[in-house]
């Protein structure tokens, strides 16, 4: 038997086997409420024999939105959540859930105000200017933080992950590039972790034991001017030091290098073809602009690889968890036999939600996942779904994923990733 589907013990989590399902946003909310679809689709990840799945991409408070169809935590969705943990726990699986803040990821007819960021400035994405946070602001979401935890220990969730990768809030914060502050949040690393630092803080006080705090960090911002390896290792460092018991290793910065998070092209004729008709600027926009804004970086496996060893190497008595490419059996058993306990998998469980399974019974089983970025495309304005499962996909979007994945082969090719 492989390690791989052995038990592992975090404090009070006991998984059955070393997997997780990613943070990977689902965009199954509709009203920031869990719907039907997100409870059929994690609770066929659990039963396709996941160790643990992970409910993605939770704003703590509404100024923490990103998109319309995103979970908000509160009060009134917990019994929601509860039945979905149920769920879950009754397929033999664990339950978490990721929480974070956008920052100036976001626009005001989603968040219901004016984005806030490290600093003021404007954000091309949304698109839309933001404010610098105020030192009342910070309090707020540090606060914000400690109840979302609070919310998630009601609901049932075995465990929760901090989100402090990917360019959100906390990393707004943390890097250089977005954070051009002069008072104690900004300026040293050590003034630009204090804010990470209180929601960490406020979280694991929260969980008080009763679960453990997972943290995502990067691995490197993945852009010239972002924070680099060296430094983020000084990160993860600080991580534990507060009380996270496990960090996911992840990388890139979403406003800067979007395709460094999930490799692969840009899927622009997807991401047009579901985007509303009133945003018919932006569609102009990313048609012609898509690709520079979000340049290609060719997929290969275990992606994050090189830079998460050098993670493990500087820590070794503490659990990373792998993320990144792994998309075969062989690769995870790779990952945790190089003294990576736990390894997560995004496309690969959207793509086949047995995944798990069927790398069980099968020492040679890969994933069918092509890398189109289809789901992601469709995520901006709609569930996130895998074109062989997608009911309304057209014979034009068809053809576009069919050429996505010519150009995605002939990259992978050519740089050697595959034969």
């Amino acid at each position: 038997m492989s390690e791989l589907f052995t038990p592992y013990k975090l404090g009070t989590l006991e998984l059955r086997n070393r997997t997780i399902r990613s943070a990977a946003f689902e965009a199954m909310c509709p009203g920031n409420r869990p719907s039907k679809e997100l409870f059929d689709y994690h609770t066929a990840v659990a039963r396709g024999g996941i160790g643990m799945t992970t409910v993605a991409y939770a704003a703590v408070c509404q100024s923490g939105l990103s998109f319309d169809t995103q979970l908000w935590m509160r009060e009134e969705i917990v019994p929601e959540l509860k039945a979905l943990t149920d769920a879950i726990h009754a397929e033999g699986a664990k339950a978490s859930i990721q929480l974070g803040h956008c920052g100036n990821m976001t626009h005001k007819r989603t968040c219901g105000c004016m984005p806030i960021g490290a600093s003021a400035g404007f954000n091309l994405y949304s698109p839309t200017f933001h404010r610098k946070m105020t030192l009342k602001d910070i309090d707020e979401v540090v606060e914000a933080y400690g109840h979302a935890v609070e919310l998630a220990i009601e609901a049932g969730f075995d465990g929760v992950e901090i989100h402090a990768g990917h360019g959100d809030l906390i990393s707004q914060v943390r890097a250089p590039y977005t954070n051009h502050r002069h008072d104690e949040y900004g300026g040293s690393l050590e003034n630009r972790m204090r804010f990470m630092e209180r929601c960490v803080d406020a979280s694991v006080k929260a969980a008080d034991g009763r679960i453990p705090v997972f943290a995502k960090l990067n691995t490197r911002d993945g852009f010239k001017g972002g924070q680099e390896t060296e430094e983020l290792i000084e990160v993860a460092k600080d991580l534990r030091a507060h009380g996270v018991s496990a960090i996911v290793l992840s990388g890139g910065f979403v406003s800067r290098a979007p395709m460094y998070v999930m490799r692969g092209q840009f899927p622009v004729p997807v991401f047009t073809h579901y985007m509303p008709m009133n945003q018919w600027w932006l569609k102009i926009g990313v048609t012609f602009a898509g690709k520079i804004v979000s340049p290609t970086v060719p997929f290969k496996p275990l992606f994050f690889w090189d830079d998460a060893v050098k993670f493990r190497d500087a820590m070794p008595d503490f659990p990373f968890v792998f993320v990144g490419g792994v998309t075969s059996r062989a690769d995870a058993d790779k990952v945790v036999d190089a003294g990576f306990p736990m390894v997560q998998f995004g496309r690969a469980v959207l793509e086949d939600t047995d995944f798990v399974n069927k790398m069980k019974d099968d020492d040679n089983h890969c994933s069918a996942c092509e890398h189109s970025n289809f789901c992601i495309g469709r995520m901006y304005s709609k569930s996130m779904q895998c074109h062989k499962v997608c009911e309304d996909i057209t014979p034009r979007l068809e053809k576009a994923v069919e050429r996505i994945n010519r150009q995605n082969d002939r990259d992978e090719r050519r740089l050697g990733y595959k034969k």
